[in-house]
């Protein structure tokens, strides 16, 4: 039996039903939870969040395949019942807001809610194998074990000082594994710790049993990945305590996202792990799990996804699901608002696999089908979420807009653009005289436009979130993008940085901020050199042309500086060096002056006296008598 691993909260859940693989859920950006027909290739189911949902969806797990009674009925053949056994119903769905749901397929609603437990957002849930129970870990370091029958909670212990972000039980049903930084095996029974490994830097987000309890009992092996980490480490569970340091180790090319695995039930069987990237990239490996193995094994066959056009482009998968076939593997790529399933058959003795797809046709061919028959719950207090990061609350609208959403509801929803438009992206006035405005910009706000502006690569979003200058806000927003938006964000800022120097200025401190925050998971990537080049050639031509750029501006400023000398002393009038009045030494001074008097040039019309340079001016020089 296949058993799909956990995801982490910072990521969007997607999950095939298990056994059959007839189902396949996810959350997307927009907040909805979608079921679809992995046979038919359409849509089969939508929940759309309500008053019961105050917060993105953060995890998702299937339940057990179970018997459907649904009243009396005329008695089945042999073929149906067994179809009605496997048939999967129940999806359990962990929110940011503590809650717990649990929506039934069959139904097309909501079967029950889980809340009053976890005062944090939920990060993970698991079934119990057998009995009707499930288990949640949350950010306030709880596990709570949930009375499905009774919707209340059976237990509740704290698990660890840190959040917890992986659960897993065991498939006999008396084992569970829990993880923060360190993984703890616990008795359910007792409630008390088993064993506890630790080897993980950061946090755990993946934990999967990979063998069935043998008679021995030191046949029990267990896988986990951690977040930003390249390694999924096999640990085995030993009756005589030596199991501090892991087993085996898979390599990987990224952090794992989706684990898919087929547990073997003897040592002459072997594990088949099927492991979806960040990057898009599927690993599938295949191995006896009999002991030790020093070596980190790598993969034996490595899958990817690309378009048809003349310069292939990658496509991302979201989820993978192996069959009972060796070389059947059921896939999901493109994104969550539309993803493509198919189950290909694969040679898995080719070392590297690349196949090409035509998105685009596809989705097309699903769009055109009918989708009437999908059942959206609404309440008539429902409240739409804006699409975005997980646990991101939709801003309050006007009472006028609620009531018209009350009022009609069966009319057509919003589109994505319809709900970005009713954001309110005007800030407070900072005139004292100005009235305040009733809703601000938010810094989360900022980064949900953000990541929808990346993805749509909508140059208009990109636009008002790069025009903002002050450096505590860009801060806070590049901290607050998950990592799979950094590196688009990288190439946003290099393209930008080509641009006009105006807005290349701003973009220099939008480049500092993701490298002081983000530099741990740029340095992780194996193909770095590869994704940053054109930003490092970039960067270094601009600094070797900086001193040729210094000197050349000092010699300007000089050149001009001395125009302006020369262009300003011209302007000054020639002075008259000739001598206006002479005066001898030795000379009588009183007679001098009495000639000056006496002189009728010194005196005007009307008998007053002339400017006295004037009058100096007329005069000769005179001697005494």
């Amino acid at each position: 039996m296949a058993s799909d691993g956990g995801s982490s909260s910072l990521q969007l859940p997607c999950v095939f039903s298990p056994k059959s693989r007839q189902y396949l859920a996810l959350c997307a950006q927009d907040g909805r939870l979608r079921v679809w027909n992995t046979d038919s290739k359409t849509l089969h189911q939508e929940y759309v969040p309500s008053a019961h949902l105050s917060a993105t969806c953060t995890c998702i797990a299937w339940g057990p395949c179970r018997t459907l009674k649904e009243g009396p009925q005329r008695k089945k053949r042999k073929s149906e019942a067994v179809q009605a056994e496997e048939r999967a119903d129940l999806l359990a769905m962990g929110t940011a807001a503590g809650s717990v749901l649990i929506y039934s397929t069959v139904k097309g609603a909501l079967h029950c809610t889980l809340d009053g437990g976890h005062t944090g957002g939920v990060n993970c849930v698991q079934w119990h194998p057998k009995d009707s129970l499930l288990y949640s870990g949350s950010d306030d370091t709880n596990i709570i074990e949930w009375d499905l029958q009774s919707g209340k909670t059976r237990s509740v212990w704290k698990a660890d000082r840190a959040a917890i972000t992986g659960l897993c039980v065991s498939p006999d049903g008396k084992l569970l594994l829990s993880a923060a930084y360190v993984i703890k095996l616990w008795n359910l029974e007792t409630k008390e710790i088993y064993r506890k490994f630790t080897g993980h830097s950061t946090a755990v987000t993946t934990l999967c049993f990979a063998t069935t309890r043998p008679p021995d009992g030191n046949g029990l092996y267990f896988l986990s990945g951690a977040a930003h980490d390249r390694l999924l480490s096999v640990w085995q569970v030993r009756d005589d305590g030596r199991d501090k340091n892991s087993v085996v180790s898979f390599t990987l090319t990224d952090e794992p996202q989706h684990i898919n695995l087929i547990p073997s039930n003897s040592k002459n069987e072997a594990v088949r792990l099927a492991v979806v990237c960040k990057d898009g990239q599927l690993h599938l490996f295949e191995h006896f799990l009999n002991g030790p193995c020093k070596k980190p094994l790598s993969p034996s066959c490595t899958v990817q996804l690309s378009d048809t056009k003349d310069s292939p482009a990658p496509i991302p998968l979201l989820a993978a699901a192996l069959a009972t076939e060796t070389r059947t593997v059921m896939l999901a790529y493109g994104n969550h608002l539309q993803p493509v399933m198919e189950r290909a058959e694969l040679n898995t003795s080719e070392r590297h696999i690349c196949l090409t797809r035509d998105v685009f046709t596809n989705l097309s061919l699903s769009t055109e089908t009918n989708v009437s028959k999908v059942k959206t719950p609404f309440s008539a207090k429902s409240k739409v979420l804006v699409p975005g990061l997980p646990g991101h609350q939709a801003p309050k609208g006007s009472s006028q807009a609620s009531e018209k959403r009350k009022k009609d509801i069966d009319t057509k929803e919003m589109s994505i653009a319809e709900r970005l438009g009713e954001i309110d992206l005007a800030t407070g006035s900072s005139d004292k005289g100005a009235p305040k405005s009733t809703a601000s910009l938010q810094t989360d706000n900022f980064a949900v436009l953000l990541v929808q502006g990346l993805e749509s690569n909508d140059a208009n979003i990109l636009n008002k979130v790069f025009q903002t200058r002050k450096e505590i806000v860009i801060k806070k927003t590049v901290a607050r993008i998950p990592l799979s938006a950094v590196l688009p964000l990288v190439e946003e800022i290099t393209k930008r940085l080509q641009g006009h120097p105006f807005s290349a200025k701003l973009m220099v401190q939008w480049l500092k901020a993701v490298i002081t925050h983000h530099t741990s998971y740029l340095a992780s990537l194996p193909d770095l050199v590869t994704q940053l080049g054109v930003l490092y050639h970039m960067s270094e031509n601009r600094v070797k042309l900086l001193p040729k750029l210094t000197k050349l501006h000092g010699k300007l400023f000089l050149l001009t500086t001395q125009m302006a000398t020369n262009t300003s002393s011209s302007a000054v009038m020639d002075v008259d060096h000739a001598a206006k009045l002479v005066y001898e030494e030795g000379k009588c001074l009183p007679v001098f002056l009495l000639s000056v008097v006496l002189n009728p040039s010194a005196w005007d019309s009307d008998g007053k006296p002339q400017n006295i340079v004037t009058l100096l001016t007329g005069t000769e020089s005179s001697q005494c008598r």
